[in-house]
């Protein structure tokens, strides 16, 4: 069995010994070789120490969890963010398409946690960027999104993308240069982050920006004529929603 160090990081005592016991209980192939409970403490101790896995809280007593990734910019590990149950937060993980562990957590989750960040790099550091603009910056809107292709992470701005479209499990971005982007995840996962941004989901398979919206044709069972000249049907019950959204 291959062994793995890691480092533990949490400001509230009881969790941090909580998961680490968790770890050490549940995962005899990681060896935990260190923890802390404030970005000073971790941020001194990383500067030697070269853990596999970083289980990193993101709000900490002295600054984030981002402090102690910028402190020590040449940490070559797998972090697993762990973050209490706050909406918002769950929401910038999501822009990011980043993976965290929710508080209160599972066995099942954490042990699923474990085994992505064996397999996968570490988030890039835009993917991290973006991250960090959401956390740090609650009440400034998103301004990007990352998106995780089969072969790469692409962050896009979301003033450049058009519309989406619905391929059964799958979605397709298309954006202001005309660029396709097709990701692994569904409509409605876009969509219930999106809708704060100035989207519209108009059609079971159609997410539109509302900036490039040009007309709304009421006739053919109505549809939407975008400014790239696409035609977007418009489900009946969305109709009225949509009336609606472009009067404002």
């Amino acid at each position: 069995m291959k062994k793995f160090t890691s480092f533990v990081v949490d400001d509230i005592p009881e969790a941090l010994e909580m998961l680490s016991n968790d770890i050490e209980r549940n995962h005899p192939e990681i060896e935990i070789i260190g923890k802390a409970s404030s970005v000073v403490e971790a941020s001194k101790q990383l500067q030697t120490l070269k853990p596999d896995l970083l289980f990193l809280d993101i709000m900490l007593g002295d600054g984030t969890g981002f402090d102690i990734l910028e402190i020590v910019p040449n940490l070559n590990t797998k972090v697993i963010f762990v973050t209490a149950s706050d909406e918002f937060a769950i929401k910038a993980f999501k822009f990011a398409a980043i993976d965290y562990i929710l508080k209160p957590y599972s066995i099942n989750e954490l042990t699923n946690a474990i085994a992505k960040a064996k397999d996968q790099i570490q988030p890039r550091q835009k993917q991290l960027s973006v991250l960090k603009q959401l956390v740090t910056q609650p009440t400034e809107k998103p301004k990007r999104l990352s998106l995780h292709t089969s072969e790469k992470i692409i962050i896009v701005d979301i003033e450049n993308i058009v519309r989406c479209k619905s391929d059964n499990n799958y979605t397709t971005f298309y954006l202001l240069d005309n660029t396709k982007i097709l990701v692994s995840k569904t409509l409605k996962y876009y969509s219930d982050i999106l809708k704060e941004v100035n989207f519209l989901r108009v059609h079971q398979s159609h997410l539109v920006n509302k900036s490039f919206i040009k007309e709304f044709i009421k006739s053919d069972g109505g549809y939407l004529i975008l400014t790239d000249s696409s035609n977007i049907p418009v489900s009946a019950r969305k109709k009225t929603e949509i009336i609606a959204a472009l009067k404002k």
